[in-house]
């Protein structure tokens, strides 16, 4: 089940959450150092992790689930958000560079439908990048946070996942070795946890991140059928 949209905002605007954010912005940014000249589509929540690329990919959208719902994003610019169909994107086949997943497979009660849209969507020689609670972190075990909604995964379940709807992974890595707790002093040393974490604890990370690309010929394109034509609707203004 999707957490509300109201409640990852708020969750984003604490102090706990804009560290959080900080310090998996550092790890996306390690796999993805630039996006110049790409398209960039984020599903689910992932607003605060786009905000990076805005200026640098050639075209940014936030795509929010129904169950989920939509806010106006970015605040301070147009809006670049929709409310949609997780399993019926509005794009065509093989158009998007990059896909970043964030608050979304977890929370899917479509699992493999997603994956296959994400999967059809995707250009042949494009990426995409799965952000999920790591089963084994202790973010995953308390609900105070977004990361402890919805089915965590192991590295290992997350990669056959993945295998099984025709991706390749290619890079694995891990963040949020802090424990989700608002202490100014744990928060302040966030970056010597990762430092630490990164190297010696790896097993209890509090997300896994695994990019993946398109496997072109191991899955059975489907007859050709005509899609339907949906509208979607846009975040509304800011109040």
């Amino acid at each position: 089940m999707y957490t509300d949209v109201v409640d990852l905002r708020d969750f984003y605007e604490t102090s706990l959450g804009q560290t959080a954010c900080r310090m998996l912005r550092r790890r996306i940014r390690t796999i993805w150092p630039s996006l110049e000249g790409t398209s960039l589509v984020g599903i689910g929540y992932a607003g605060p992790y786009l905000r990076p690329y805005l200026g640098e990919a050639e075209r940014v959208v936030s795509l929010m689930p129904a169950a989920q719902g939509v806010l106006h994003w970015p605040k301070e610019g147009p809006n670049v958000a929709a409310l949609v169909d997780e399993t019926d994107l509005p794009f065509q086949d093989s158009s998007i560079d990059r896909l970043l997943l964030v608050h979304a497979l977890e929370c899917a009660e479509q699992v493999r439908a997603m994956l296959d849209e994400v999967w059809r969507v995707l250009a042949g020689a494009g990426r995409v990048l799965v952000v999920v609670p790591n089963r084994r972190g202790i973010w995953a075990q308390l609900d105070r946070t977004p990361f402890g909604a919805g089915h965590p995964y192991t590295p290992g379940q997350l990669s056959r996942l993945l295998r099984d709807a025709a991706f390749t992974p290619v890079v694995s890595s891990a963040a949020l070795y802090m424990p989700p707790t608002r202490s100014r002093m744990v928060l302040s040393s966030a970056g010597a946890w990762e430092g630490v974490g990164s190297r010696w604890f790896t097993t209890v990370a509090g997300v896994l991140l695994i990019e993946a690309t398109k496997q072109i010929y191991a899955k059975a394109r489907p007859a050709a059928e005509k899609r339907r034509q949906l509208a979607y609707r846009p975040a509304g203004a800011p109040v």
